[in-house]
């Protein structure tokens, strides 16, 4: 028996509509063109059985053009019934059709949250087709391929208001993302009301003062952030305003680490005895939860609230960078280590989330938390939230345990999506809107049964360089609908121009909306390429590419600059700039890239170790791209490795004389960043038998503040090799201490 949701009734009109490419996002996952054509009304006559809360919902998002009445006969939407599938599980509730014809539109679903995703579809081809007034007869099919598709707001570094997560869980709404994780707790803020510790916020939603500008800056801004928080029931009022969107919200308590602001309000949960204050820079500090008894006791009164407010099937609760430097000076926790035969400190973390898991489950639900809770054993019931990369999610996956992939290279939204010198200061990294729509959340590493355990994609927005819900809305937009289409299962890294080409349309929505949506797409974007032994600039814009214009003196660029065709080769140092032009009228920001142009530029290269994912940008070719990496942006042009020595052998392709090598390595201790701790040059002739030429220490490289050139003598040789020694694991006293470091390199040269 089928479902009719809703009924667009018409006098009959055909008319042959030839197959085209419909601007929806996320694309359905089946279109079929049909003859004939929908004449849309002006006023929409509603019946009076249709689903409230849904209906009420499309009114309002198109009420300001289209009048609305209710009836019993001749409506335009009728002939609503629902079927109960009890045992259907969340995909099958969100399967969908929507019939076109002539005469009417249907909606056919399993539940009022396929209804609702219906409605999305449809207001965005009234959207579409209003200004003709006719939508082409059609059929759509469509339903997700995963059951979790989420979005992430970090309140806690910078808050945003009842209203702007309002406007958020909208922004999900619209292009089908089911998820909203709301990251209530950390170092830097408590936000959540919690009755039965009124300290929580009243001293740990506030802060002394707040870090601005780049963290290596480590400047701050001399003025008090706070009391922010939400009541609990301003929280009940977003939880309903999310259910009535069929979105749902899952919190997050940070444990065991990312607990200072808690810590601040009650110093008595820590191994030492503070005092405590919340964080007022970024990152990640040695004082976590203490896992004694009373610990215990306070996290499950918090959850016990916690619980009552958010109907979630998963609470989340973090597990990520928890520093074990406290738990190895802290007696109980030896003691406990020793007591439950317990491998180490990361066996203690195992101990800590299978506890509170035990608790949780008691609850009637489940726990999810970053990929570090798989440190010792996972919980047995636990999902994962993969973030540092892949694996976690596959580890967990084989196990046969629930993972949700947000990886950072892909999907951290705090990461910059355009070239850096013409974006807002952001957290570093280079995740582009292609590059977010190219991701398939499915690890290759699993087979068919493994993959059953993915469930689903989720990107993250934390807010350190996020001051205010404009720049929200910067940073997710346009990025949330290559999200959006990855998710839904629809997403085509292959046809990513006409991909763009709906972005650009959906734009217009946006601007009605009044959304300040990054326009990075409308920039020139540069790549360098190998180049007949050397590197050429490839440029690049969404645009018509004989609009592009550059110069290669360091000026503006003008309509009268040469007009862009092919890769501009660079066999110098020097500086292209490069802008839009349409008619005649500048349309884009100027980009600008310098080149230094040594003997290792655009030669080929190996290295021994590949860099993190998350910061990979361009693999080896990056070190000898002839860009020197901007130290305040590690963005495109740094590759990161942690734990990792660098090590890079350089073919000259024949041998040539040079005296002195270079390269660059940075220190950002709070980012977990340190210099490297030696590093040596070797040369050979054959690319095998290499011979040390030069060595240098910690000392030197700190004297020189990362910034490196060595004189190597008079040197002629086919091949160079340089290894960089990472600082290794870090020490105690430094934030993510007994963690390992990370090792950023940039541009390896020769002269």
């Amino acid at each position: 028996m089928q479902r009719f949701l809703l009924i667009f009734s018409i006098f009959f009109s055909a008319f042959f509509c030839s197959q085209t490419r419909l601007n929806l996002i996320p694309y359905p996952q089946k279109v079929e063109f049909l003859k004939g054509e929908f004449i849309i009304p002006q006023n929409f006559k509603l019946d009076e059985k249709l689903p409230k809360n849904e209906t009420e919902y499309f009114k309002k998002r198109i009420g300001k053009t289209f009048k609305f009445s209710y009836g019993k006969k001749d409506t335009h939407i009728v002939n609503t019934l629902l079927l109960s599938q009890p045992g259907a599980d969340q995909q099958k509730k969100e399967k969908y059709s929507i019939d076109i014809s002539s005469k009417r539109i249907e909606i056919r679903s399993n539940s009022d949250r396929g209804y609702f995703l219906a409605l999305q579809t449809l207001i965005q081809l009234i959207e579409q087709y209003k200004i003709t007034g006719k939508i082409p007869a059609m059929n759509i099919e469509d339903e997700p391929k995963f059951a979790w598709r989420g979005m992430h707001l970090d309140v806690c570094r910078h808050f945003f208001t009842v209203d702007e997560v309002k406007q958020y869980i909208d922004y999900l709404a619209m292009y089908k993302l089911n998820t909203f994780h709301w990251h209530l707790t950390d170092d830097q803020g408590w936000r959540i009301e919690i009755k039965k510790y009124p300290k929580l916020t009243q001293i740990g939603s506030k802060r002394k003062e707040s870090m601005i500008g780049a963290y290596v800056d480590n400047t701050f801004d001399g003025k008090s952030y706070g009391p922010y928080f939400y009541t609990q029931e301003q929280i009940k009022d977003v939880v309903k305003y999310a259910t009535e969107r069929h979105v749902i919200i899952v919190p997050e308590i940070e444990m065991p680490g990312h607990a200072l602001a808690a810590l601040s309000a009650y110093p008595q949960l820590a191994c030492t005895k503070g005092p405590f204050e919340p964080a007022t820079k970024w990152g990640v500090f040695d004082d976590v939860f203490c896992p004694k008894d009373e610990t215990f006791q306070f996290l499950e009164n918090v959850l016990d609230e916690v619980i009552a407010l958010f109907p979630s099937k998963y609470i989340h609760i973090g597990g990520d960078e928890c520093p074990k430097t406290r738990w190895k000076e802290c007696l109980h926790c030896q003691e406990l280590i020793k007591k439950n035969n317990l491998k180490d400190e990361h066996g203690l973390q195992s101990y800590f989330i299978h506890r509170i898991e035990k608790y949780v489950n008691s609850k009637g639900r489940k726990i999810i938390g970053w990929d570090e809770i798989l440190e010792g054993g996972l919980a047995p019931n636990a999902a994962v939230m993969s973030w540092t990369g892949i694996k976690g999610g596959v580890e967990a996956a084989k196990s046969g345990h629930f993972a949700v992939m947000t990886p950072g290279s892909y999907c951290y939204f705090d990461h910059y999506q355009g070239d850096p010198a013409t974006e807002p200061n952001a957290f570093g990294g280079f995740t582009p809107l292609d590059k977010v729509y190219s991701y398939n959340p499915v690890p290759e590493e699993l087979n068919a049964d493994e993959a059953k355990y993915i469930l689903g994609v989720q990107a993250n927005l934390w807010t350190e360089y996020i001051l205010d819900f404009k720049q929200v809305q910067y940073m997710i937009f346009p990025r949330l609908f290559a999200l959006s289409e990855v998710g839904w299962g629809t997403s085509d890294p292959k046809n990513y121009k006409e991909f763009e080409g709906r972005v650009i349309n959906e734009f217009k929505t946006l601007d009605k909306m009044g959304v300040n949506y990054a326009k990075s797409i409308y920039n020139i974007s540069g790549k360098v390429i190998s180049h007949n032994d050397g590197v050429a600039y490839e440029l690049s814009t969404s645009q018509d590419l004989n609009g592009i214009r550059y110069t290669l003196d360091g000026t503006d660029p003008t309509v009268n600059s040469p007009s862009y065709q092919n890769p501009v080769p660079v066999s110098k140092s020097l500086t292209i700039k490069s802008a839009y032009f349409e008619n005649g009228e500048l349309k884009s920001a100027i980009s600008l890239q310098t080149f230094t142009i040594s003997k290792t530029t655009g030669k080929k290269i190996i290295l021994e170790e590949q860099p993190s994912e998350n910061y990979s940008f361009g693999g080896a070719f990056t070190l000898i791209d002839g860009i020197i990496g901007n130290p305040r942006q590690l963005g495109k042009t740094w590759l990161g490795f942690q734990g990792k020595d660098v090590v890079a052998t350089i073919d000259f392709g024949q041998k040539i004389s040079f005296s002195e090598v270079y390269f660059n390595t940075l220190d950002n201790k709070g980012s977990w960043i340190h210099f490297a701790k030696s590093a040596q040059v070797f040369v050979s002739d054959n690319g095998t038998d290499f011979k040390m030429i030069k060595e240098i220490g910690k000392g030197e490289i700190l004297s020189a503040k990362g910034k490196i050139r060595l004189n190597v003598g008079n040197q002629n040789s086919k091949y160079v090799k340089i290894k960089i020694e990472n600082a290794g694991i870090i020490p105690a006293g430094n934030p993510g201490a007994d963690s390992k470091a990370w090792l950023f390199v940039d541009e390896i040269g020769a002269n």
